[in-house]
């Protein structure tokens, strides 16, 4: 009777065991299987915020180009419909350079070559002193003088531009122009028409035909392309202003 009890009780436990173990294996699977339903989850959120980010990185690059397109049509159309008044603001500025001697002037003219002479020179009067056959700074201011009253548009001496402000002074056997120091021989360029500034400086009794006569060496021709070089300075003024 023992015995049976005993034999009973073993069945049982292994029943139990058994139930137990096949408990804990569904359990075990059951929590890798959440595990990695989990694991995946948070793999596909990741990968989900990672392509909304690109996304938006994207709108807003595609929303940069096309306002910098927008810009760029807008530019070209306003470049396309402001090119006469361009072209007439281009034009008014070369005026302006000219008037200002900001800019080279080419054209006709006369080229006239003043060099001091020696009073060795024997066709000159023996009377002349070394004075006389050096050019002076109020000969050139005469001789620029009389350029402008014969109409010549553009002067320079020696490169130098005359400017309304340039100053032609003395400083002992040196010139300077334009604060710049210059010495013989000295080179005059003026631009007009070559027929009437040539004319109006080779005059008998002339101030050209006198300096030649006191032993200055004068040479004077006239040239169909000559050029005369802008102003390297900047014209300032003290009393003008301007109405706006």
């Amino acid at each position: 009777m023992n015995l049976n009890k005993r034999v009973v009780a073993a069945i049982t436990l292994g029943i139990v065991c058994f139930v137990l173990t096949i408990a804990i294996f569904v359990q075990i699977k059951t929590t890798n299987n959440s595990n990695s339903t989990v694991a995946q989850t948070m793999e596909e959120n990741d990968l989900r915020d990672q392509v909304l980010r690109m996304k938006e990185k994207y709108d807003n690059i595609y929303a940069e180009l096309q306002n910098a397109t927008k810009k760029l049509e807008q530019v070209r159309e306003n470049a396309t419909k402001d090119d006469s008044e361009a072209k007439a603001k281009q034009e008014e500025l070369r005026l302006n350079n000219m008037l200002l001697c900001q800019s080279d002037m080419t054209g006709e003219g006369v080229i006239i070559t003043l060099k001091d002479g020696t009073t060795n020179n024997s066709d000159v009067l023996s009377s002349l002193t070394a004075t006389d056959v050096i050019v002076h700074n109020s000969d050139l201011l005469q001789i620029v003088n009389d350029l402008k009253n014969a109409g010549a548009e553009a002067i320079s001496i020696n490169g130098e531009r005359i400017v309304q402000t340039s100053s032609i002074t003395c400083e002992g056997i040196i010139i300077k122009i334009n604060n710049k120091k210059l010495g013989s021989p000295y080179v005059i360029k003026a631009i007009g028409s070559a027929a009437t500034l040539e004319t109006s400086l080779s005059i008998p009794d002339g101030y050209l035909d006198i300096m030649k006569n006191d032993g200055v060496i004068v040479d004077i021709k006239k040239s169909d392309g000559l050029t005369v070089e802008k102003y390297d300075g900047v014209i300032t003024t003290k009393y003008l202003e301007t109405d706006d």
